[in-house]
């Protein structure tokens, strides 16, 4: 009779002993069954368990870039890490990729990271970077790593301009819709009749974002950078004087000129630079080219990374040139008053771009 085989805990001996050792291995291995299912099902829970974590934080995430959005403010990485991720940055990525999808599907926006000055500073210096690397390759030497991002994040739309464009056209069937819902005895009626998509009547920041435009337009055509006393100047030619009230970008209270600028500074779109001290007074002396503070510093103002980021230079530029290539134009609808008036436009983005001192850069 042949041998039979069994298992460790098994042992030779009479026919029941064995079927015995059968069924013990047989139970053995069942059991052995049993706990890889239960791991499975474990492994399962904690992966979907893992992608709801995930879900939490990436909305978490939406919320307070939008709150951020809404104040004009900034988000850091580490207030987010804080915030939201629980102070892990491990997942940083999965997170951002989430609630950037969550972002463009629900609000048409997206999460930007602002470029560093660093960054800002090589594109402005392009050319000479050119010769920089022509210089490099020719000797052997390499060329130095590019800096880090700035690790700061805005809100930024993502809807395509056409869209805002034929959302704000006048349309007839929507200003008898206007009338037909506006209280009859309301007095402004006139002025809030717009029969457009956009519902300007709920912008109320419209007036803050033309005075900030106008500002960055300034500091672009005087060559990227602007002293002082002469931006305060334009601005008063614009009756933007210490005594106008305005509306901030973020707020409904009306603060004089001298906090609306702190304001954009704050918010990132200008910057204000120190660039020297006036010195005392020796015999005659010409008018300061620049305006100076009680302790007798000097400023001058730039553009800061939330402008090159949210509005960019070739959209500045095309702002004033509309406003300039239109103004005191009968509407002409032919294709040859068309055409002038996009040659005329042409030609101001291109004085525009030799006023600034270089190419202008779009938004990245």
């Amino acid at each position: 009779m042949p041998a039979r085989s069994y298992s460790q805990k098994s042992q030779p001996g009479p026919s029941q002993h064995a079927r015995k050792g059968r069924r013990a291995a047989a139970h053995e291995e069942d059991e052995e069954d049993e706990t890889m299912e239960v791991d499975a099902a474990d492994d399962d829970d904690q992966e979907g368990g893992g992608i709801n974590d995930l879900a939490i934080k990436a909305n978490a995430l939406v919320r307070l870039a939008l709150f951020a959005e809404i104040k004009r403010s900034s988000l850091r990485r580490e207030e987010i890490a804080k915030k939201v991720l629980g102070g892990s940055a491990r997942q940083f990525g999965p997170v951002l990729a989430l609630a950037q999808k969550i972002l463009k599907d629900t609000f048409g926006m997206e999460l930007v990271e602002l470029r560093s000055r660093a960054e800002l500073g090589r594109e402005a210096g392009a050319d000479k970077d050119a010769e920089l690397e022509d210089a490099q390759k020719a000797t052997g030497v390499k060329k130095r790593a590019a800096a880090a991002g700035s690790k700061t994040y805005i809100v930024r739309s993502t809807l395509d301009p056409l869209i805002v464009e034929y959302a704000a056209l006048t349309d007839s069937q929507i200003i008898e819709q206007e009338v037909a819902e506006m209280p009859s005895d309301d007095e402004d009626e006139d002025a809030r009749r717009y029969g457009s998509i956009i519902s300007w009547t709920q912008c109320d920041q419209l007036g803050a974002v033309g005075i900030t435009y106008v500002i960055l337009s300034l500091i672009l055509i005087s060559g990227r950078v602007m002293n002082d006393i002469d931006l305060r100047a334009a601005l008063r030619r614009l009756n933007l004087d210490e005594d106008v009230q305005l509306s901030g970008l973020s707020t409904h209270d009306k603060v004089p000129i001298d906090t609306f600028l702190a304001g954009l500074s704050r918010q990132g779109y200008i910057e204000r630079t120190e660039v020297g001290e006036t010195k005392k007074a020796k015999g005659k002396r010409g008018r300061p080219t620049q305006a100076a503070d009680d302790e007798g510093a000097q400023y001058e103002w730039r553009w800061a990374p939330r402008a090159q980021s949210e509005v960019g230079e070739q959209k500045i530029a095309r702002f004033v040139g509309e406003f300039m290539a239109g103004e005191d134009e009968e509407e002409d609808e032919s294709e040859a008053a068309q055409a002038e008036l996009q040659a005329r436009l042409e030609r101001i983005v291109k004085g525009i771009e030799r006023a600034a001192g270089g190419t202008l850069s779009d938004v990245k």
